[in-house]
């Protein structure tokens, strides 16, 4: 049922003026760190920034109103980019729109499927190992913009692009290079000095000051204005980030686009939107659960997932790429001091008020800038301390999977991460399982040439192996085998398949 965190927070429990000045903080201070954010990621993804723009207003809204937690903020989010930057590199924007909203109608269907429950069993080596990977890529993704680089095409597959990076260094822009140093270093020193304000907005006002100097030293600088360009409707063209409202249009008929609606394009499009779709849903639910932790109160699983699918389908239709629950963003609201999904809507609301007054500003940030934001995002996302705990404290089965999800992440894609990754961690599990499963002795009365065995632990067809090699060892100089165990019925009918083996193997040996 959609609405639910909405109805639960403002009409079950009452909404005051108080709440609703809390609420506002909290909008306003997540709305200063999703604009710049926001237009980063589009721009990580290959689009142009204002779409991160519309994205954060349009999906931020519905997605606030119709989900099914509280406090999550909704928006471009660092995990799509390694989706989406292939999916625009080859079908463009329209393309790239038209696969959000397919998308979101998998949201949809995962909601009323009810698998929102489902999704919380993904082990954390497979989570961890594919966002730890999405961070590694984002951030080689992102030198290119962050040192100037001069490269005219860009190798798709990583080790090529890690190559012509390389070869491109001789390239680097000093200007270009110093912006995004001094960005960087305020974004990383800026949580040391303990002022409640995040660090973005500072980190790219320093950005814009060295610009400035590089400028008067007669440097030449790529900002959004001169390396991004937009096209209307009504034809009417311009450079940097449009200054009005984000419009009503058809997905698949973007101005500008070649993108071709068909039966044979909908079908390309299908891996790549169901991608979206796992890792929104991934997303969206992970947030949900630590802001439960953070507050102390329980999210609607299935109905964020449909208020995730609604919000995806309604952002194309004004320009929005795919959007989920951004954790540190929703973090931050929870921080900020939020009580209902209002302070979600204030953000996007700050979003909109800042295409309308600051789209001209916003059209002279280095584009050096925003990669610096990136890459502490990349470096945030990879979550460097989890992957450390992991290698020196778990399991060596958990080691396996996490690495290799995080390398299949790097060098191939993500849906082919997660599906060997949860296929492999189900493998490692089940022989985990199976070597719990052993026969003991039981202590009863019986002659010499009878053995009375009790099975312990779960008896299926993984476990059938070891349950015979150890048979093999007791029964010699026996001619009665008695098998008991404790299980209700339903559990006899999954042993029912493993049991008359073991029983064959058992006469097979008296």
């Amino acid at each position: 049922m959609p609405f639910r965190a909405l109805i639960d927070a403002c009409w079950k429990e009452k909404y005051t003026t108080a709440r609703f000045t809390r609420d506002l903080i909290a909008g306003i201070t997540v709305g200063i760190i999703a604009i710049p954010l926001a237009m980063a990621l589009a721009i990580g993804s290959g689009v142009p920034p204002q779409y991160g723009l519309y994205t954060s207003a349009v999906a931020g809204i519905v997605i606030a109103l119709t989900g099914g937690s509280r406090f999550s903020v909704s928006g471009p989010t660092a995990a799509f980019v390694v989706i989406l930057y292939p999916v625009s590199q080859q079908f463009g924007l329209a393309g790239l729109l038209v696969a959000t909203l397919m998308s979101g109608i998998f949201l949809i269907l995962f909601g009323l499927a009810r698998f929102g429950r489902l999704i919380e069993y993904i082990p954390l080596s497979v989570t961890l190992g594919f966002t730890s990977g999405i961070g590694i890529t984002i951030g080689t993704m992102q030198i290119k913009d962050f040192l100037g680089l001069q490269m005219p095409h860009v190798p798709e597959h990583y080790l090529q692009k890690v190559a012509a990076l390389a070869m491109a260094l001789p390239t680097i822009n000093v200007g270009d290079a110093a912006i995004g140093v001094v960005t960087l270093g305020i974004l990383i020193l800026w949580p040391r000095l303990g002022i409640r304000l995040p660090g973005h907005l500072p980190a790219l006002l320093g950005g814009c000051a060295v610009m400035l100097v590089v400028n008067l030293l007669g440097g030449d600088v790529a900002t959004i204005g001169s390396q991004f360009h937009y096209q209307l409707a009504d034809g009417t063209q311009g450079n940097g980030i449009p200054q009005l409202l984000p419009q009503l249009v058809l997905p698949w008929d973007m101005p500008g686009s070649n993108f071709t609606l068909s039966w044979a394009s909908l079908q390309a499009l299908l891996p790549a939107a169901f991608s979206m779709a796992m890792l929104g849903a991934i997303e969206s639910l992970l947030c949900a659960v630590v802001l439960d932790g953070m507050t102390g109160t329980k999210h609607k699983a299935n109905s964020e997932l449909i208020g995730q699918g609604l919000g995806n389908i309604v952002a194309p239709f004004f320009g929005g790429i795919t959007a989920t629950a951004a954790i540190a963003r929703s973090a931050a609201n929870v921080r900020a001091g939020a009580t209902s999904p209002v302070a979600a809507v204030i953000h996007a609301l700050l979003v909109i008020l800042a295409l309308l007054i600051l789209a001209p500003l916003l059209s002279w940030l280095p584009l050096s800038a925003m990669a610096a934001l990136l890459l502490m995002v990349a470096w945030n996302m990879s979550e460097a301390h989890k992957v450390i705990n992991l290698l020196r404290h778990a399991p060596k089965d958990d080691i396996v999977v996490m690495l290799m999800c995080m390398s299949l992440t790097v060098l191939f894609d993500m849906v082919i991460a997660i599906s060997v990754g949860i296929v492999l961690a189900s493998l490692l599990f089940m022989r985990r399982i199976a070597r719990m499963t052993h026969l003991a002795p039981v202590n009863v009365e019986v002659p010499d040439d009878v053995l009375v065995l009790r099975v312990i632990g779960p008896l299926f067809f993984a476990a059938a192996e070891g349950l015979f090699n150890d048979l093999e060892t007791r029964i010699a100089g026996k001619r009665i085998v008695v098998l008991k165990w404790d299980a209700g019925a339903g559990s006899r009918r999954r042993w029912s398949g493993c049991l008359p083996a073991l029983c064959e193997q058992a006469a097979g040996r008296l």
